[in-house]
């Protein structure tokens, strides 16, 4: 085949492949190009994940009629004018690739009208082509509406996920941009329903509470360096709030949120030794420093940064969020079990019922092998190991890993028999969600009563909880749901039961640093012999460390 030029529709569409990879992109740029503009005001309105409908409304600048076709051609922009400002960039937006992109894959509206104007501008296109203008009466600010995503693309649309993933997606963009941007009052509708409204009182504190919720907001604290370039601010969490991923921690570098492995090593560094292992703090760090120390320009999407003296903004965000902790902390402890936590010896909640309850059942099930010799349990060790004696030498159980093998084939077995132990709530408890966790909880609520939940939605971000495995009767179960809808959201929801699965069974088990009578510790050992797979956890950690007699004599120079 002969080199040749690619026709203009051609190199729009590729170009488009770099900035809009899925909805959430859409909104990015959006809503970037809003707070550009000044915006103080932003709506966005999504229908089908955001593949049927993106609508972002704002009170913004407004685009001036006479410009209002430009805007749609390719590298043009407001922002930029010369290879100078390039060196000092003020903006979210710079490159004037945003509208044109879109352009190219979606059919787009827009209405604007700057200050000054009688009247609005009103411009249709498809295919990447002006089909309409006229006139249209409305207020400053602009309106754009994006109409049929990838409509004429369907391999893009094959690679989409879910409606639930994609609504996940766009409600992390507008909560990021809420928590950067506080002053600006947001609102977030998906399919009708309203994810997220933001008072826009220049709080932070205010904007986190509505992203994040009461719990979270009520045990922040203020971040603030002493030094003035980079400049450190912003707010973190006490360790009692950890998540067990790292979707709670938010850069703003000069207001533009960016991804950082760098910033979030920072931060959790500077909780070392106030988090137990997996778990990742709660923050929202902004950074300002000279718009010249900062490169925003290495990515399509601009959610990368290279600053110019990065060990300085390391130790920067280091000790600025160190000395927030310090002075707030106090020095963790650890509590021993105040009851027993095995069910053999612990009582039976009150009336449970069952879910399936009235399926047969007069078959006895599969009898496990048995993979672990009969142990003997000699004491713990440092509130984390079990020590017991076997045929063969000296055994090291971690007992919260032990448990979780336990309790995840427990589940899993009465899941398969339909008879999961539920624990009805005397009274329906409000479980509030952040508005990712919200699109995630939606889709799964109805389902979630396989595994003995009874959730029903109440309204805006708020569900009611009537019912709860009895497993976790007496657990966290809230703080259960909500890590799980975070993984969800995060992670890939091909086998979501066994997400359920492995949450349940980690939120259930024995802690770490837990201490446990000889009672317990027999008990715990004794359903970690009857295991299908006794020697790992539902992660595939190992859940014991085998020493054999063999082992030893060599080790102690008997052999």
């Amino acid at each position: 085949m002969p080199i040749k030029a690619l026709a203009p529709q051609v190199v729009a569409r590729i170009a488009a492949g770099e900035v809009v990879e899925r909805p959430a992109s859409v909104v990015k740029e959006l809503v970037e190009n809003s707070l550009d503009a000044g915006a103080t005001r932003i709506s966005v309105e999504v229908g089908g994940g955001g593949v049927s409908l993106i609508k972002v409304t704002d009170n913004g600048a407004g685009i001036p009629s006479p410009e209002v076709e430009l805007a749609f051609e390719r590298y043009a922009t407001s922002k930029i004018g010369d290879l100078d400002d390039l060196e000092s960039i003020a903006s979210l937006g710079f490159r004037g690739e945003a509208l044109h992109s879109i352009t190219a894959v979606a059919q787009v509206d827009m209405t604007t009208c700057a200050d000054g104007e009688k009247a609005g501008t009103h411009l249709g296109l498809k295919d990447g082509a002006i089909a309409e203008r006229t006139t249209k009466g409305r207020s400053k600010g602009t309106t754009v509406s994006v109409l049929n995503l990838f409509r004429k693309i369907p391999a893009r649309l094959k690679f989409l996920k879910s409606v639930a993933t994609e609504n996940s997606h766009i409600a992390n963009v507008v909560s990021q941009y809420a928590l950067a941007f506080p002053e600006v009052k947001f609102s977030l509708s998906l399919d009708g329903r309203m994810a997220l409204r933001t008072p826009g009182s220049g709080k932070l504190l205010d904007s986190i509470a509505e992203v994040y919720g009461a719990e979270i907001a009520g045990n922040m604290i203020e971040v603030k360096s002493e030094a003035t370039t980079p400049r450190i601010t912003g707010m973190v969490g006490l360790p009692k709030v950890s998540r067990s991923g790292r979707g709670y921690l938010s850069f703003f570098v000069n207001r533009r949120w960016v991804n950082s492995r760098m910033l979030a090593r920072a931060v959790e560094e500077a909780y070392h030794g106030l988090l137990m292992v997996g778990r990742h703090p709660v923050a929202v760090i902004n950074i300002s420093l000279p718009a010249q120390d900062v490169d925003a320009n290495i990515h399509p999407t601009k959610s990368e940064v290279k600053f110019a003296n990065e060990r300085a903004v390391f130790s920067a965000v280091y000790r600025a969020v160190r000395q927030a902790l310090a002075e707030q902390t106090p020095v963790p402890h650890v509590e021993a079990a105040s009851k027993p936590v095995f069910s053999s010896v612990v009582r039976e909640p009150a009336s449970p019922t069952y879910v399936g309850a009235g399926v047969d059942l007069s078959h006895s099930p599969p009898t496990p092998a048995t993979t672990l010799p009969v142990l003997r349990v000699l004491g713990q060790l440092d509130n984390n190991y079990i020590i017991a004696e076997g045929p063969d030498g000296l055994y090291l159980i971690d007992q919260h890993a032990a448990h979780e093998r336990v309790l995840f084939e427990r589940i899993e077995r009465q899941r398969a028999q339909r008879e999961i132990e539920v624990q009805g709530l005397l009274e329906p408890m409000p479980l509030e969600t952040s508005p990712r966790q919200e699109a995630e909880l939606w889709a799964h609520y109805q389902d979630l009563a396989e595994f003995g939940f009874a959730i029903e939605p109440f309204g805006g971000k708020t569900f009611l909880v009537r019912a709860v495995p009895a497993i976790l009767n007496d657990k966290d179960w809230a703080g259960m749901l909500r890590e799980l809808l975070d993984s969800l959201s995060e992670g890939d929801k091909s086998n979501w039961a066994e997400a359920v699965t492995n949450t349940m069974a980690c939120h259930s088990a024995v802690r770490a640093g837990q201490a446990l009578s000889d009672s317990e510790m027999r008990e715990l050992v004794r359903q970690l012999e009857q295991a299908a797979t006794p020697h790992t956890c539902p992660h595939g950690r190992p859940t014991m460390i085998h020493l054999s007699y063999s082992q030893l004599k060599k080790d102690f120079g008997r052999t």
